[in-house]
């Protein structure tokens, strides 16, 4: 039978530093550096998603269509249960946009200000439609951002963001850890 999603032996064959089990990667995701990223257990990566650099993804995360993260040498971090919905990309790397160095990849070295700084999504975040991380961001434990949204300073635990840049809305609610929990009684953790 076809499928879409890579086998689990060419998933071990594509050179992941570490992938746990159950794992769905689209075989039309492009990965660039497989030996920087770890890979948990129950992980998805849909169509045209673009995974490069150092990424660390938890269990039970889901990386929507045409999303990409951009890890370089800081990394970005997907902590369990956290996810991106379509659209969404990840910086940890970016040039230095202020006209004091030139920018782009074709570029030597340097003559290059890369911006440079690691992005963590901690446990139980969702990140909306069309939202733009950037490096140095820690999103907290529980928060939520909109879609369409600027991601440029670090976020609290346990609340709903959103906006250009985003801005704290209310807060979310805490009801899910009660279904994290019974995902444990229930085995599945």
């Amino acid at each position: 039978m076809a499928t879409s999603f890579y086998s689990e032996e060419e998933l071990k064959s594509i050179g992941f530093k570490k992938i746990g089990s159950n794992v769905l990667i689209s075989k039309k995701a492009s990965i660039y550096g497989a030996s920087k990223m770890v890979i948990g257990n129950n992980v998805r990566v849909d169509d045209f998603c673009v995974l490069s650099g150092k990424i660390t993804l938890g269990n039970y995360i889901h990386i929507a269509v045409y999303s990409a993260l951009f890890g370089g040498n800081a990394g970005i971090t997907m902590e369990d249960f956290s996810g991106l919905s379509s659209k969404c990309v990840i910086y940890a790397e970016s040039d230095d946009y202020s006209g004091e160095k030139l920018t782009n990849p074709t570029v030597p070295a340097e003559y290059l200000g890369i911006i440079s700084e690691e992005v963590v999504l901690k446990k139980h975040v969702i990140i909306g439609s069309g939202t733009t991380i950037l490096p140095g961001v820690n999103i907290g434990t529980g928060t939520a951002v909109g879609s369409m949204s600027l991601v440029n300073k670090s976020l609290e635990e346990w609340g709903i963001y959103a906006g250009i840049p985003c801005k704290r809305k209310k807060d979310r609610s805490k009801n899910l850890l009660e279904l994290e929990q019974k995902m444990k009684k229930d085995g599945l953790l």
